[in-house]
Order: C-alpha cells, then sequence, then structure tokens
C-alpha cells in the first residue's frame, strides 16, 4: 500500500493553534516558520499549554511581516519579526537560549488575553539550540519545539487508539481529532503502530531520521476549541503504548536534506528498520 502526506502544519508560536499547510520548506531545525516565536514569562522562562490551556485559542496567522495573533473576543494584533534589537535569556525546558523580545504591543496583548504578565519572544537563529545528544547527531538543532526538529504521526494508529478508546471507561471522550497531538506531518496509509519499526524516511524528494517515539503529555487531553480538559487520549496511551517508560505517540524526525520541500500527497517511504543501520 502507497503511504501519503495527508496533512502538513507548523505551529508558528509554540504552544498555540497550528496552521496547516499545502507545502512547505524543510531547515535543518523543522518546517520553515515552525515554533520561531515563544510566549515566556517576564523572566524568560517558557510558558506552554500543560499550565496554560488558554494558549490554545491563540490563533497566530503568518504574514510577509511577521505573525498577526488573534483570540476570541479580542482585537487581532500584527506582530511583525523583530530586526535586530536587543537578545534576551530564555528557557526551554533544560536550554538556556538567546532570542529577540517582540516588542511591549506583543507582550501587553498577551497579558490581556491570558490573564497574567507575559511576553513574545522570537527565535533569530536556530542553530543555537542542539537536539538532545542521546538520540541526535552532532551539528542537529531545533527551533523552540520541544525537543526534536518534526514530528510525525499516521491515521492507522490514530484510528486504532480511538477504537481503544471507544472501547474503555472513558468512551464518552473519544474519537479523538489529530489536532490533539500537533503533528508536522500526518501520513496515510500506513498499517496501526507501523512507525514504531521506521528508522529513516523519505518524504517525496526529502529525508528524515526517525530519532525516537513522541512521549506524550497532558496537552493531548485539552480541547483546542475549548482550552478545557479531559482524561484522554493519554490515559488509554499509558495502558497500552507505554515505550521506555512513556505513553508515545508519533514519532520524531531530524532532517537530514534540509532545502528540499514536502507536500501533501508526497509519498512516504519508510527507509529502515531499528538496527537496520
Amino acid at each position: 500500500m502507497t503511504l501519503v502526506v495527508a496533512r502538513l502544519a507548523r505551529y508558528p508560536v509554540k504552544s498555540c493553534r497550528g496552521v496547516e499547510v499545502g507545502e512547505a520548506r524543510v531547515e535543518p531545525w523543522g518546517l520553515a516558520g515552525d515554533r520561531r516565536w515563544m510566549v515566556t514569562e517576564p523572566d524568560g522562562t517558557f510558558v506552554t499549554a500543560r499550565a496554560l490551556p488558554r494558549l490554545l485559542l491563540v490563533h497566530p496567522e503568518p504574514d510577509d511581516r511577521g505573525v498577526v495573533l488573534r483570540a476570541p473576543g479580542v482585537a487581532p494584533l500584527p506582530v511583525p519579526t523583530p530586526d535586530g534589537g536587543p537578545l534576551v535569556d530564555v528557557v526551554v525546558w533544560r536550554d538556556r537560549v538567546k532570542a529577540i523580545h517582540a516588542g511591549e504591543a506583543a507582550a501587553a496583548w498577551l497579558t490581556e488575553v491570558l490573564g497574567r504578565p507575559l511576553q513574545l519572544v522570537h527565535l533569530d537563529d536556530p542553530r543555537k539550540r542542539p537536539v538532545d545528544p542521546e538520540f541526535g547527531a552532532v551539528g542537529d538543532t531545533v527551533s523552540f519545539a520541544d525537543g526534536f526538529p518534526l514530528l510525525l504521526t499516521a491515521d492507522g494508529s490514530l484510528g486504532a487508539l480511538n477504537e481503544l478508546i471507544t472501547a474503555g471507561p472513558d468512551a464518552g471522550e473519544g474519537p479523538v481529532p489529530m489536532v490533539r497531538f500537533r503533528p508536522n506531518v500526518v501520513v496515510a496509509g500506513s498499517a496501526p503502530w507501523a512507525e514504531d519499526g521506521w528508522s529513516a524516511l523519505r518524504i517525496g524528494a526529502a529525508r528524515f531520521r526517525v530519532v525516537k517515539p513522541c512521549g506524550r503529555c497532558v496537552v493531548t487531553t485539552i480541547d483546542p476549541r475549548t482550552a478545557g480538559k479531559g482524561r484522554e487520549p493519554l490515559a488509554t496511551l499509558a495502558r497500552h503504548r507505554r515505550i521506555g517508560g512513556k505513553a508515545v505517540f508519533g514519532v520524531n524526525l531530524v532532517p537530514d536534506t534540509p532545502g528540499v520541500a514536502v507536500r501533501v500527497g508526497d509519498e512516504v517511504e519508510p527507509l529502515g528498520r531499528p538496527g537496520s543501520g
């Protein structure tokens, strides 16, 4: 059966709503425009929907100048990409990197929408942040994504997961949509959990390493339409899909051919299995 790209998405601002696209250029640190902006505390500590679910109601729309921030009940705010400007220290998990403050207007808008003092920063140089050296190679970098440049999920696995959810104690919460998992690439045509056996992929003319399964967190339990919380799909993943002590769904990718574009409809070819070299 032929595997193809069913959907592509990028997330301009970390932990905010994503934008589906028909094609995207692959850069060493992820899809072009993916997670180059981030919301932080005034001291530079990153903020995500894990602690602030209403971030998922913020809809950043990229334009030629930067992004336009939108949210229910407030006027949209255009935010130009900073052209130079003072660098500030920001913290993403264990990483401390330099980023550019996006201005007081963006900080005031986020503070109003989300009800606490916040600011917006832009990662001017994504080469600053290496991936986890346990899984990546020397020189592999990532933008403001949690750990790796791209996340791939599969429609076949979502179908199998939703069958487990609807047969379980929280059946009323299923089925869950793929948007809960915030993937960059969604593959159609594969058997459920086939991605467990992939070690490398070709997507169109681009090649990727599959470096690890993606451990999932409470963000998957938040409805991005309302910011309301439930138990699924994390509860079912914890029962049925534990690898390395983590509930997993999808796989993390590192690009090996940056500069190539990927498109919806591109053929996806697994190139190896773990241990195959």
